[in-house]
């Protein structure tokens, strides 16, 4: 069956706009239940998380029931509240309640809070830091990987460590801010990306340096001890200079556009200290050379320098102590005050024109700054030369007042920086994260590899022979900024296979109502005449999915002839699992992606469809269809076609759902005592391959149905078994066992098996699993068949 176009129902709206002003006045008075969410924080649709973190905490403050024992309606009030935080700092949740409204979300989001205190002395520790950046799953990658040094500190709200840590940390940060990056993740919040990266105690504090492995700080936490740990990994070199190297070292950094910050050391006047010359190596690396001149010891060479004492000079190159003003003298100590001193003093960046612009980014990949008030956004934009340079992009900048038409043509209307790919002028993506170096450096590097194009009305595929992926979206939308690196992740995977582009709607409206665009982002597919809308997680394994799934569909859509012909009429055996939906339904929405990916991880041993209630309306009904989703089992008995089992669990996500589907299913392993592993396992003739687990243990309940699928697997090959070490742990201890879930698998190796711990399998996946069997198995077989028979 090929792929299924999916169309959007739409009701026509018919309301004048007083009508429409009315009704909104008597909503909001009747029914405060439907309060938006972002007006109930007091922020915008495009607030950051950090700023809806904030205006939490503020209403928490003022609103909690602890500071309003009087108010009988308090807790009713902040619930509220707290439900609208719940949801609004959660990009999946957020993308729902953008698209569905409260319709979309699960009732129980939201309907528990803390304390008062919790909220005044625990919650965002670090949100009020402007040295801090406070990092969270969405760009936390980006940051650490940007190629500048992070030293981030995880920490957990409840931890008194934490809290103890957090002035020692502000002061740290002070010291270092611009020498590196200070990062801070509340573990909290991003517990999903803490555990990934192996934090298992608060507050822990890593070093990152792109490409290579995180470092941890495992001294006494003082500052000086946090400075100078992370001064070890500025390893820019700081030259000292003197008679015999000085003006080779000097003509040689001039002769690859490199100036020279060099400090005279005296007896007299000031020079800067060993620890500063460091910290300004590691601002300045890449852009200007930092030396120091001993002029105690090179009195004649300072001279030559006209320093009769101690002084601190920029050197650009070309520069002379002949040409008046060519040498910037610096008079402050300071290594942030002498750092915006010489990026401030660095020449801009190249000016390209309408003349120049075509020619040069025919051929060459670079970054471009398009400006609209005659200067670069910010000086820290002369930087990205330098971070860039091994990447082989080249910057340069477009003034947008000179050049108006340049601009309007790409339909860029307000400050941007871009990557054009070297494929000419409309080969370009526009970057939509945070203003800030490391993100605009990630997303450059990311860019110029993946094939994800900003469209606009001259380019949008709308009759391409050719599939497309758009995405239509909002910069200030946060999960639509989430999405946009795993669009480039995902375009790199199907390079060849499918083109991908992003459109900005807040620029091309008519082009996005044209498509009926009610929610960003808003994901579609065009393939030739078909629309193919995307729902499901962002990330570039569920739009692959998506895309493989449109190939191949997992799930079977059903009508009510369909459904008697194969569901009612299956064949003996046979087991279906339904469900029944419909599109306006949040929660069914939330769930159609698992859906189709429990159908994946079920493959060949269950069928799964899909009826679209609202389109059948009345065939659901007959069917004691009430609620949506509804989901069903039909089982393998056909005596009772009309049987099935409904599921009620608390998860909808993919792991749980085929955990329900697999249990109808008889079991492939069977479970062993203590005789019968040793006289069918030890003694037996069989390969076998078993689970040993503990019915307490939540790893082994979640590797259950896992293991089930193995068994399957492997049927007729390996016989698979099951050690229950809660009630047999003599076994379970005489087989070396110390953690569960264990696998072991235990070959017929032609000989007893008394003395034989079998052979431990590191993984959890079956497919794996099973790899790994067969794999052993082949390089076994030429052993077994030169095993005399009586040893068989």
């Amino acid at each position: 069956m090929g792929p299924r176009v999916v169309h959007r129902l739409l009701r026509p709206v018919t309301l004048t706009l007083s009508l429409v002003f009315v009704f909104a006045v008597l909503l909001a008075a009747v029914c405060a239940k439907e309060s938006d969410y972002y007006e109930l924080l007091g922020v915008s649709r495009e607030a950051t998380t950090r700023e809806i973190r904030q205006a939490f905490k503020k209403l928490a403050l003022t609103m909690h029931p602890d500071k309003n024992p009087g108010d009988s309606s308090a807790h009713e009030k902040f619930l509220k509240v707290n439900r609208a935080y719940e949801v609004l700092k959660d990009e999946d949740l957020r993308k729902k309640y953008d698209k569905y409204g409260e319709k979309g979300l699960d009732e129980q989001q939201g309907g528990r809070y803390e304390s008062w205190n919790f909220y005044r002395y625990d919650f965002g520790i670090y949100d009020d830091d402007l040295e801090i950046i406070t990092l969270d799953s969405g760009d936390f990658e980006a940051a650490v990987n940007s190629g500048e040094i992070w030293f981030v500190n995880f920490y957990f709200p409840r931890c008194s460590h934490c809290h103890q840590l957090a002035p020692t940390w502000r002061e740290f940060a002070k010291e270092m801010d611009g020498v590196i990056r200070i990062g801070a993740v509340n573990c909290g919040d991003n517990n999903h990306l803490c555990r990934r990266k192996g934090i298992n105690s608060y507050p822990s504090l890593y070093i990152y340096r792109a490409g290579q492995r995180p470092e941890k700080f495992t001294g006494e936490r003082n500052r000086d001890n946090l400075v100078r740990f992370s001064m070890q990994f500025i390893t820019t070199k700081v030259t000292e200079l003197w008679q015999g190297n000085v003006f080779t070292e000097i003509e040689n950094a001039f002769s690859s556009g490199l100036g020279w910050l060099i400090t005279f050391c005296s007896d007299t006047g000031d020079c800067l200290e060993p620890r500063t010359r460091q910290k300004l190596a590691g601002m300045l690396d890449g852009l200007v050379k930092v030396g120091w001149m001993d002029c105690t010891t090179q009195q004649q060479l300072c001279d030559s320098f006209q320093v009769t004492s101690g002084a601190t000079a920029l050197f650009p190159p070309g520069s002379s102590l002949d040409k008046q003003g060519s040498v910037l003298w610096l008079k402050t100590l300071d290594s942030r005050e002498i750092y915006n001193h010489v990026i401030d003093h660095l020449p801009d960046l190249e000016l390209l024109t309408s003349d120049s612009f075509k020619k040069k980014l025919a051929h060459h990949r670079w970054l471009i700054s398009f400006m609209f008030s005659g200067r670069s956004a910010s000086s820290e934009y002369k930087k990205l030369q330098a971070f860039l340079r091994n990447d082989h992009i080249q910057v340069g900048r477009v003034d947008c007042v000179a050049d108006s038409e340049l601009c309007q043509t790409l339909y860029i209307h307000k400050p941007c920086v871009a990557v054009f790919k070297g494929l000419g002028i409309h080969d370009f993506e526009i970057h939509h994260g945070k203003d800030v170096l490391y993100n605009i450096v990630g997303f450059a590097r990311d860019s110029v590899h993946a094939h994800v194009t900003t469209l606009r009305p001259d380019n949008f595929p709308s009759n391409r022979k050719e599939p497309w992926l758009v995405d239509f979206f909002a910069p200030w939308c946060p999960p639509c900024r989430a999405l946009l690196p795993e669009l480039r992740k995902a375009s790199i995977q199907l390079a060849g296979q499918m083109k991908f582009g992003t459109l900005d709607c807040t620029i091309h409206h008519d082009l996005c109502s044209t498509y009926n665009i009610q929610a960003y982002p808003t994901t579609v597919i065009f393939n030739g005449s078909s629309m193919h809308e995307y729902e499901g997680h962002h990330s570039a394994d569920g739009i692959l999915e998506f895309i493989q799934d449109l190939v191949s569909p997992s799930v079977l859509v059903l009508d009510p002839s369909s459904f008697t012909e194969k569901v009612k009429g299956r064949a003996a055996g046979q087991t279906w699992a339904v469900d029944f939906y419909a599109p306006w339904c949040g929660p069914c929405q939330a769930m159609m992606p698992e859906w189709r990916r429990m159908a994946r991880m079920v493959s060949g041993q269950i069928l799964v469809g899909s009826v679209d209630c609202q389109r059948f309306q009345t065939f659901c009904q007959s069917q004691g269809v009430r609620a949506y989703p509804e989901v069903r089992l039909y089982s393998g008995n056909t005596r009772q076609p009309d049987r099935f089992t409904s599921y009620n669990g608390w998860h909808r996500d993919a792991h749980s759902l085929r955990a329900w589907v697999l249990s109808s299913l008889p079991r492939a392993s069977v479970d062993l005592t203590p005789e019968t592993f040793r006289s069918q396992v030890l003694s037996g003739r069989d390969h076998w391959v078993l689970d040993f687990y503990a019915p307490w243990c939540g790893p082994c309940q979640h590797f259950a149905p896992e293991f089930e699928v193995l068994a399957r697997m492997v049927k007729g090959e390996v016989r698979a078994g099951k050690v229950d070490c809660q009630a047999h742990h003599q076994t379970c201890q005489s087989a070396g066992i110390t953690a569960y879930p264990t696998v072991r698998f235990y070959p017929n190796l032609g000989t007893r098996r008394y003395e034989h711990s079998g052979e431990h399998i590191n993984s959890r996946d079956a497919n794996t699993i099973a790899d790994i069997i067969r794999h052993r198995l082949e390089k076994l077989s030429p052993r077994l068949h030169n095993t005399p028979k009586d040893e068989l």
